[in-house]
């Protein structure tokens, strides 16, 4: 039976959302007008139809999830993003995972942060909001869904199924509802896609904050004070779209299998390009409230942080990186809509910076190098620099689409080798600026002329070199670019430990964001260079197979073949096979596939033997993702078991064949990284031709290479799941199958009724056997078994050895600590200044 209630409640939410928006813009502009008799009432016109905007925004919300989480498949969207078989927390991942769900997201944000400011900001709420009301009808206008004529305004979430394609079954049945929907992007089923989402998004949202009290200021002519209160909401925009660059790197590293945490796939840098932009806009505010300069400065870059991630917007959500990015969404018809909204915002921008740019305030003085002006100018200049060569190959899609809309032709393609391209380039700036976060620390805290810079460089500079020495050694850092990477990142973490040491002996620790982010970079530094540049590859081809013809040499070299049961040599350890698992709801480990048999039935099997406490033999379980598979793989050392790993793999026609995911053995120092490339498809089995043993109780043959012993044979009175009549003769043999370490029991049972033979053979998935007893020769005392072949279980792997890796991590930890620190210090700081009443 189709709801349509629900979706018919999300789109009227959808259309008041539109529309109260336009009203809460319209609203807040009159009571900036307003004189002071008309103020109150405009005021508060204005919060109630804002209230009305984040109501109707948030019922948006509950009605997408309400039709997600109640398997609503007869809405399009629930039938493309998720299916009965997904958890909860997986169902909210596919909330967002479609482009609609992404923009409510966003709308929700913005709707958080709308009533945040209105609660704190009183004396900035007005122009503010006028910003903030525009930004949400913007948004909302992605998802209105409303078709005038040719033109179509959004794309809505709220569809059913028969209106969104042309499936015959509804010309028979308009009514009809799948039974099921086409499930979740295998890659998003983590639970990092649960949380880096929101966090991106939130990033995104934030960083309108600032951009909205520059427009505020330069409507009411106070071109300088709305850096007070930009600045925090500046930086905690930073940390949360650092947070969510990172909870996305990190997602790479533990779901994807390309053995990093960052691929220079352009959607990742239109992600990174804004954040770097952001940074310097940090800096070049924290100076002006030191010196009073770079406000200019500090308005472009704004304007462009917030236009940069409008064009983000446009990079992901047009279509237009659909063949040069795997993360991009296809055009759902937005990109018309997208472009609008980012140039509305370029132009107001450009034009409110413009007739107000001479009546700016900037100084005329030049910055002497030994001034901390000059140091912040050079950082801003390199990240700003960092960002233009990411960007600027980034949009070559852009530039060809734009190209060929007027008719022309473009032959420019983004980078063939992306990580090379962009690495060679970054690297570099990286060390510049860790350089001078090292250097400009001290010219921030303190007056500097040549002499004094010299003294206090020079205790930094010589342990810096000593420490470097020691890794370098220890770690047998030959490579020169490797050293001076070393030698730059342990410089900015020993001199802005030296600043962190006075700023806490003679100051509160609120002080000590900057040294700690800038702490943070260096780790990063180092780690990434460690991570990055001596990953070894452990899992080498020593048999000289090639495993698959679509491979490069060097994938075939790199990838050690593991037949189950059987030890293979992989550097230091001796690695097995051991077999395939499922994950089974309420079970805290791993459980052998082999008990499980599916019932037909979403994520349930019924258990073939017990399992521990957990489950007994013929209860009915619930998996977590049938469709999953996790490959047990031992380590050994010295005989001795030392571990074991389960990297995961499905097979999805979908996505074009094998989907893996990595599973890592953490340790202080390093991760070792192991994935499946490749497994053996055992659902469709090519038997080989029969092959009959004529055996005696007590001997020893061998079955397809396997050391078999037949222990004998009884009479059955009884026969599970098989009722013996009176007469009937059933007899089951008893055969031991030594596979290296394993011994496994088969016992194929004969059964003789009236003069008819019946037998139960029996199936051993991973040995790749089908064994069935034939007939029993009484007179010579044997029996005959007929045997049947087929690929015996294996897995291709992957396995490699990030040094170091943790030295990132901890360091992306200490980078965002002072974020933190470095908010609650600038917030403080503004709300001293609002009590005051100078806000």
């Amino acid at each position: 039976m189709i709801n349509t209630f629900i979706g018919n409640l999300g789109h009227m939410m959808t259309i008041v959302a539109f529309v109260s928006a336009l009203v809460t813009a319209y609203a807040y502009i009159q009571y900036f007008r307003a004189n002071e008799l008309e103020k109150a009432s405009w005021r508060k016109f204005s919060r109630i139809s804002f209230l009305i905007h984040g109501v109707s925004a948030t019922l948006i919300a509950v009605s997408l999830f309400e039709i997600i989480y109640n398997h609503r498949f007869e809405y399009f969207y629930a039938y493309s993003h998720s299916s009965k078989a997904l958890p909860v927390h997986y169902m909210i991942s596919s909330f967002w995972e479609g482009q609609e769900g992404a923009f409510i997201l966003w709308i929700f944000w913005n709707v958080i942060l709308g009533a945040v400011l209105i609660k704190t900001n009183k004396f900035w709420e007005a122009p503010v909001m006028v910003v903030f009301a525009l930004v949400q009808a913007f948004l909302v206008s992605m998802i209105l869904g409303v078709v005038i004529g040719d033109l179509k305004i959004g794309s809505s979430p709220f569809i059913l199924l028969r209106d969104a394609t042309q499936a015959p079954i509804f010309q028979v049945n308009p009514d009809f509802v799948p039974e099921d929907g086409t499930g979740l992007n295998p890659l998003l089923q983590n639970i990092w896609m649960v949380i880096h989402p929101p966090t991106l998004f939130l990033g995104y949202a934030s960083t309108l904050v600032p951009f909205a009290f520059l427009m505020g200021g330069l409507v009411m002519k106070r071109y300088s004070e709305w850096i007070r209160p930009a600045l925090p909401w500046a930086i905690f925009s930073a940390m949360i779209l650092g947070m969510g660059i990172i909870m996305g790197a990190y997602w790479a590293y533990v779901t994807l299998n390309f053995g990093g945490y960052w691929n220079w796939d352009p959607v990742e840098n239109a992600v990174y390009v804004p954040w770097l932009i952001l940074v310097a806009a940090i800096h070049t505010m924290i100076t002006f409230k030191k010196s009073a300069t770079a406000l200019k400065t500090s308005i472009i870059l704004v304007i462009s942080t917030f236009i940069l991630v409008l064009y983000a917007t446009f990079l992901v959500r047009s279509g237009v990186l659909g063949d040069a990015s795997v993360h991009s969404f296809t055009d759902l018809g937005l990109s018309g809509q997208l472009l609008i909204y980012m140039l509305f915002f370029l132009v107001v921008a450009i034009v409110l910076s413009v007739r107000a740019w001479k009546h700016i305030p900037s100084s005329e003085k030049e910055a002497s190098v030994y001034s901390r002006e000059f140091w912040v100018f050079i950082g801003a200049t390199t990240l700003a620099l960092m960002a233009f060569q990411v960007i600027l190959p980034t949009s070559i899609p852009v530039w060809n689409t734009l190209v060929e809309s007027f008719g022309g032709i473009s032959n420019m393609a983004p980078p063939a080798d992306q990580i090379e391209f962009y690495t060679k380039f970054q690297l570099w700036f990286a060390v510049a600026l860790s350089l001078l976060t090292a250097v400009g620390q001290f010219f921030w805290w303190q007056k500097m002329d040549k002499q004094k810079l010299k003294e206090t460089l020079v205790t930094p500079y010589i342990v810096s070199v000593l420490i470097s020495a020691v890794i370098i050694v220890l770690a047998k850092v030959y490579d020169w670019k490797y050293i001076i990477i070393i030698l730059a990142g342990t410089f900015t973490i020993v001199a802005n430990s030296v600043i962190l040491a006075k700023i806490l002996k003679k100051s509160t620790f609120k002080l000590a964001g900057g040294s700690l982010a800038h702490i943070g970079l260096g780790m990063v530094l180092i780690g990434i260079m460690f991570s990055s540049g001596y990953s070894d590859v452990i899992s080498i081809n020593m048999s000289g197979l090639t495993y698959s013809n679509s491979w490069e040499d060097e994938l075939n070299k790199e990838h050690v073949l593991l037949w189950i049961n059987k030890p293979t040599q992989m550097k230091d350890y001796t690695v097995t096979y051991r077999g395939r698992q499922k994950k089974v709801v309420g079970v805290p480990e791993y459980v052998p596939a082999k008990i499980l048999e599916t019932t037909g039935l979403v994520n349930k099997s019924v258990a073939l033997e017990s399992y521990k406490d957990y489950f007994q033999k013929g209860d009915t379980v619930n998996l977590v993702l049938e469709e999953n598979d996790y490959f047990k793989i031992d380590y050994y050392q010295n005989n001795t078991l030392q571990f074991s790993l389960n990297p995961m793999s499905q097979f999805n026609a979908g996505m074009g064949g094998l989907i893996s995911s990595p599973d890592s053995k953490i340790y202080f120092d390093k991760d070792l990284y192991t994935y499946v490339a490749a497994m053996n498809d055992y659902e469709d089995p090519d038997w080989k031709e029969d092959e009959i043993y004529e055996v005696a109780p007590g001997e020893q043959f061998h079955v397809a290479d396997f050391v078999t012993y037949f222990d004998g044979a009884e009479v059955l009175q009884e026969l599970e799941d098989y009722v013996l009549q009176e007469g009937d003769v059933a007899v089951k043999a008893k055969l031991r199958i030594l596979d290296y370490d394993v011994e496994k029991v088969l016992e194929p049972t004969f059964i003789i009724r009236n003069s008819q033979v019946g037998k139960i053979p029996l199936v051993d998935s991973e040995l790749g056997i089908k064994i069935s007893l034939e007939n029993i020769l009484p007179e010579e005392n044997k029996f005959v078994f007929k045997v049947n072949q087929y690929q015996k279980d294996y897995v291709v792997m992957k396995a490699i050895v990030k040094p170091y890796i943790n030295v990132l991590w901890m360091g992306t930890i200490i980078m965002l600590t002072g974020f933190t620190v470095a908010i609650f210090r600038r917030f403080d700081e503004f709300k001293k200044m609002r009590d005051k009443g100078l806000e």
